[in-house]
């Protein structure tokens, strides 16, 4: 799923990166801060809300993940079982409401992760353009 969902991030942490003012990571090298330092302390907390967004959306697009998931996946039942086998085995068994269910639940989690991250950028927007936190 990292194949998947790694796009998600890099689409996020791209732009960001472009964006960055080199000054203010040169100006504290010049006052002597370490390289860990400045990245901790100037480039981490820019980039942090880029990181969280792509994650999220990565992780709700793993969450529904159904077709190529079940093809890697290991069917251990309560190990390696996963949402989209269970889905099929409950298909395959002509259990059609189980199925829609545990679908639907998959599909609600996933707009929820979604929202949340939505909000958390319009969050960060609005601490960017000077607003109210």
């Amino acid at each position: 799923m990292i194949f998947v969902g790694i796009p998600f991030v890099v689409r996020s942490v791209q732009p960001v990166l472009e964006k960055m003012d080199n000054s203010y990571s040169e100006a504290a090298g010049v006052l002597g801060a370490r390289k860990s330092t400045i990245f901790r302390k100037v480039i981490f907390p820019e980039l942090r809300p880029a990181i969280f967004a792509g994650t999220g959306l990565a992780f709700g697009r793993c969450l529904g993940e159904y077709g190529s998931i079940v093809f890697i996946a290991g069917n251990k039942p309560y190990y390696t079982e996963i949402t989209p086998l269970i889905i099929m085995s409950e298909l395959q068994e002509f259990d059609y409401s189980s199925a829609t269910a545990i679908a639907l639940v998959m599909l609600a989690v996933s707009f929820f992760i979604l929202f949340l991250n939505s909000m958390i950028q319009q969050r960060n927007a609005r601490i960017l353009r000077g607003g109210n936190a």
